[in-house]
């Protein structure tokens, strides 16, 4: 008989009552017990970055991390960040600068990138390059990541801007 544990996460603002192993990892109740199938599973070693989510704002690899653990913590994942059907300005700029290509990928760079301009929302190419390269790609290079993320900043950046002189 396996030990089990009633435990409470919030995800994505909603909190979920779920009983769980303590072994089981955040990202199989992620996607099995919560149906939220964003997060993708990719090497399960914690290398490649495919199943990056926010936990209290810091990017983390789901697959290292057990549910048990992130009971008091605020969890996001790539479901998060449309609302109402509209893309967040992240994805959006992901698109437009074909920072997707197979997309397997994609919802673990958008979680890294979300997690790191919110930190350093003025980071400069070099910084946004080196974030990047936490997580792997095959498809695009990295190039066309690094720049929607940059996009993304200095988007960020006007809008702040415009809105500190209104």
């Amino acid at each position: 008989m396996t030990d089990r544990h009633l435990i409470v996460l919030n995800v994505n603002g909603d909190e979920h009552e779920t009983l769980v192993e303590p072994r089981k990892t955040l990202l199989d109740v992620l996607r099995h017990d919560l149906g939220l199938t964003g997060t993708h599973v990719g090497c399960e070693h914690g290398v490649c970055g495919a199943c990056t989510v926010l936990v209290d704002g810091e990017p983390v690899r789901a697959c290292l991390m057990f549910a048990v653990q992130a009971e008091t913590a605020e969890i996001r994942t790539v479901e998060s960040l449309s609302h109402d059907g509209e893309l967040s300005d992240l994805q959006r700029s992901f698109s437009e600068h074909h920072g997707l290509q197979c997309g397997f990928c994609t919802p673990g760079f958008l979680m890294l990138a979300e997690g790191f301009l919110a930190q350093r929302p003025d980071a400069g190419r070099e910084e946004i390059r080196e974030a990047v390269s936490a997580n792997l790609c095959r498809c695009t290079g990295y190039q066309t990541i690094v720049d929607a993320v940059e996009a993304t900043a200095t988007r960020r950046c006007h809008a702040k801007e415009k809105e500190a002189t209104a």
